[in-house]
């Protein structure tokens, strides 16, 4: 008995020593470097052949990974730009050195935007452009956002400095509700003043993985607002990209003086990602941007009662509008004035009665955007995620982007954002084969104001416009006493101006300071000051099925559901009652199948609901045929649609001279329409009468087919692209401008300048058009030289007369690249100059419509590697000839930044 136990024991000893030795884990160490110029390469991915196990090298080329199997096994080591290669590994205590040879990527950058699964960007069924960081590291550009613009087909509306707006396919403007713009699929969009502020929070530079930009219509995968087109930023994970790096950018602005004497610009970025192990890893990033902005200074006469540009200037017209003077928005007629006192020294009746046959319209004097508006813009960023691996093939995530900061932006007025506010916070599990994500976008507009409600309610602060001692008394008076003395007409509103503006505040004086500080934090109308504190919830989850359907398709599903609350404390919204609650849910299905080796065929379709309007139905079908190996011809018909935005829903702005509303049915009990009506007011001042029906507003919905053909040709050396597209507008959403009776008397042509004027969205009960295209060289040359030129054309026809659309678009537009990553001693040096031009066109905006001139601009770089700690010096400049351009009326002119910056451990 004892000897058996004695046997017993040791096998079960055995066993287990056994047992260990067969779950031993074997850790393989390795350097991996490229064999051109033996310098280590990060965020190469390291996986273990027939099993999930996988790492990537870490900022120092280095990898560390464990295999819970019995070597040898077999790594493959892949990244884009470079051959992939299988190295066996027999022996865990030896170090593994993988060199990998340079390839030429083109057309074969992963994409996922155009099917929300992964593949090659050149067998994509629909056009599509993308970003990596290495493009972006090499661009000449002092803003990873300037890069944008470079793309095929992309207009991109500067605001001001850290106010870019980019879109595609026309209605350029610096809010565009058409457009898409998604931060780890987070919906970028402020969701009460409805731009997108990817330039002031989110992602800085060194965070950027990569951009990828889905021109044209794209509801039926990412819904609501994909009329033009969705952009898609992904930043980078900490698993893949480690360590510390930060940039240090010192450049310097207004080298001319013509704007203000020259002055510093500084941007400097950090980002820290860390492995902590192999199931958890965190990331910090953060910014800050401090300059001097760029401004408006388009002083033409603007006639607000036709919305055109006219000749003139405060000298010479006694009604001037400047485009970016505010203040000289509040305009009379002085011929009141003069018939009451015509009325109280019947003796002048008779001189008065010839000065007052025709409308004598006068305007208050304003201030210069220059005069009025803090030229410091500061924006500061921070953002941090954490990601923990729940299973090897399985992570959560939950990460945080916040932003404040100041900027100008350009809506129905010039707006000074001051101390504004954004964050967005989401929790994500994401799985190869499915992902759920919660998320909330939360505004606020801090000590935001209207310049034009400031400064107009500034004026009347000083010296009201009204009453018998008010500034039109007073200029009416001193205009008649000029005209008895034998003054010209222009003589005698000089002096009348003169007269009224005794006494006016200087700016910069304590009293100007102390008065417009006070009113600019009044809301609205009163002030100038907006109170936005809206905030968006949202989830949504998609789920690949295609292990499952593969026999038949594969198939994709999912859906979202977002909360809009408006919360505006009646500043911007028709929410004095309380804040208005907004919501949005949808689901879609997607099939795909290669019906031979030569065709592939995609079809989509979704289902979306707001509570405001009835559900939206949207399919698409893509067919991709290759014709040759890395040859494709794409076709496909989509379908897109938007729901009113927020704001074209709700908004309620006073703007003193007009009013901004929503299309809400709220609207015509609040402005009583049902008794009061409304007219056109473009048709009133031609002596018609035409009444404005507010029907209910609907989506808008557009129809588009698209062609295209992407080739890679010439040993691989020449990636072209072209596409041509076509597309109808059903309810096509633009605002028009109505004028209501002050006295709710029948409205009479002497209305249209003196009614109520409102701005209202209308939907077009006819068809709106809209085609265009584009083409697209990308050579790479030998010696790591490289030329890009692509050309692109939109357009819009059979708009209804007297609709404001805002298309927005030059007709045709350039840029071309010329570029080097690498060359002289050990590939150090690199370069890039890059070339924009568009044609000029016709502006139409709530603030003021013109015509653009053509633009012209030229950005370069030049940069020097330091291989040893990864590090890159470049000088650059943006605008380098510094011919100074806007892009839209009102808009701040664009002058030349120059720069010089070090990065640390950022390739």
């Amino acid at each position: 008995m004892k000897k058996l136990v004695t046997y017993l024991s040791t096998l079960v000893l055995t066993s287990f020593i056994t047992m260990d030795a067969l779950a031993q884990i074997n850790t393989i160490t390795g350097l991996v470097v490229n064999h051109i110029n033996n310098e280590s390469l990060s965020a190469v991915s390291v996986t273990v052949k027939g099993s999930e196990a996988g790492t990537f090298t870490d900022d120092r080329g280095n990898f560390k990974i464990s295999v819970n199997q019995k070597l040898p096994v077999t790594l493959i080591i892949s990244s884009v730009g470079f051959a992939l290669q299988e190295i066996e590994v027999a022996n865990a205590a030896q170090t593994v050195t993988v060199n990998l040879e340079p390839t030429n990527s083109l057309g074969q950058e992963v994409v996922v935007s155009a099917s929300r699964v992964p593949q090659k960007i050149l067998e994509s069924p629909v056009s599509i452009e993308r970003l990596s960081a290495a493009n972006i590291r090499n661009a000449p550009a002092a803003n990873f956002y300037d890069v944008i613009s470079t793309l095929k087909g992309v207009d991109v509306t500067t605001s001001s400095l850290t106010f870019k707006t980019p879109t595609t396919r026309g209605f350029g403007g610096s809010g565009n509700t058409r457009f898409n713009q998604l931060v780890d699929g987070m919906d970028n969009q402020a969701p009460g003043l409805n731009f997108s502020v990817g330039a002031i929070i989110g992602l800085n530079e060194l965070d950027v993985d990569n951009i990828e930009l889905l021109p044209g219509a794209s509801s039926a995968l990412y819904g609501s607002g994909g009329m033009n087109g969705t952009l898609l930023m992904t930043s980078k994970n900490p698993f893949k990209y480690q360590g510390l790096s930060f940039t240090v950018k010192e450049g310097i602005m207004h080298t001319d003086g013509s704007e203000r004497s020259p002055s510093p610009y500084h941007n400097w970025a950090l980002r820290w990602g860390v492995k902590v192990s192999d199931k958890f890893a965190f990331k910090i990033t953060t910014e800050l941007i401090q300059a001097k902005d760029w401004i408006g200074t388009d002083y033409r006469d603007y006639d607000r009662s036709n919305g055109k540009l006219k000749a003139g200037t405060r000298a010479t017209d006694p009604n001037y509008d400047g485009v970016n003077v505010f203040g000289d928005e509040t305009t009379a007629d002085i011929r009141q004035v003069l018939n009451g006192v015509a009325g109280q020294a019947p003796f002048l009746a008779p001189f008065i009665s010839t000065l007052t046959r025709q409308p004598i319209n006068v305007s208050r004097t304003g201030y210069t955007e220059q005069q009025i508006i803090d030229p410091n813009t500061v924006n500061f960023k921070l953002g941090a995620s954490f990601h923990y691996k729940i299973t090897p093939g399985t992570e959560a995530i939950l990460a945080a982007y916040w932003g404040t900061g100041n900027t100008i932006y350009t809506g129905a007025s010039r707006y000074s954002i001051k101390d504004f506010k954004m964050g967005q916070y989401k929790l994500e599990l994401n799985n190869k084969n499915w992902m759920v994500r919660a998320y909330t976008t939360q505004e606020n507009a801090g000590e935001s104001y209207n310049l034009a409600a400031t400064t107009q309610n500034f004026n009347e602060t000083w010296k009201p416009s009204g009453g018998s001692t008010g500034w039109y008394a007073q200029y009416g008076q001193a205009f008649l006493a000029a005209k008895l003395g034998g003054a010209t007409d222009v003589d005698a509103h000089t002096a009348a101006r003169a007269t009224a503006d005794v006494g006016r505040p200087v700016v910069g004086t304590p009293e100007f300071n102390d008065i417009y500080n006070r009113v600019r934090k009044i809301p609205v109308p009163k002030g100038g000051a907006l109170l936005d504190r809206t905030n968006l919830y949202a989830a949504e989850g998609s789920y690949d099925l295609s292990s499952v359907t593969k026999s038949v398709a594969d198939i994709v599903v999912g859906g979202n559901y977002k909360r809009y609350v408006l919360n505006s404390q009646g500043t911007l919204f028709a929410d004095t009652a309380g804040t208005i609650g907004i919501n949005e849910m949808g689901a879609f299905i997607q099939a795909s199948r290669a019906i031979t080796n030569s065709v592939k065929i995609t079809a989509s379709a979704r289902y979306d609901k707001n509570q405001n309007f009835k559900g939206r139905f949207t399919p698409r079908i893509t067919a991709v045929f290759k014709v040759a190996e890395n040859s494709n011809i794409r076709l496909s018909y989509q379908t897109a649609y938007r729901f009113p935005s927020t704001q074209m829903q709700w908004i309620n702005l006073d703007l003193v001279s007009y009013k901004l509303i929503g299309g809400n049915e709220a609207f015509r009990n609040i402005y009583h329409f049902d008794t009061n009506p409304a007219y056109d007011r473009d048709s009133l001042k031609a002596g018609k009468t035409v009444l404005q029906n507010f029907t209910t507003l609907k989506p808008e919905a557009i129809s588009s087919f698209e062609a295209g053909y992407k080739s890679l040709i010439m040993d691989s050396k020449l990636l072209l692209d072209i596409y041509g597209y076509y597309g109808q507008y059903t309810n096509f959403l633009a605002r028009k401008v109505v004028v209501q009776s002050r006295t709710g008397s029948p409205v009479s042509p002497a209305d249209a300048d003196t009614g109520q004027i409102y701005s209202v969205p209308v939907n077009s009960t006819s068809k709106v058009k809209t085609y265009g295209f584009g083409i697209g060289l990308d050579y790479k040359l030998s010696r790591n030289y490289s030329v890009s030129v692509n050309a692109a054309s939109d357009n819009l026809t059979d708009v209804p007369t007297n609709f404001i659309a805002s298309f927005n678009s030059p007709k045709y537009k350039v840029n071309a690249t010329f570029a080097n990553s690498g060359f002289g001693k050990n590939n150090r040096v690199g370069f890039a100059v890059a070339y924009r031009w568009q044609d000029a066109f016709y502006f139409q905006g709530d603030l003021a419509n013109g015509n653009l001139p053509a633009v012209q601009t030229v950005d370069a770089q030049v940069s020097y590697k330091l291989p040893k700690t990864k590090s890159i010096i470049k000088l650059g400049a943006n605008n380098l000839l510094n011919q100074y351009y806007y892009n839209a009326v009102g808009n701040s002119r664009i002058g030349g930044l120059y720069y010089l910056s070090f990065g640390y451990n950022v390739y």
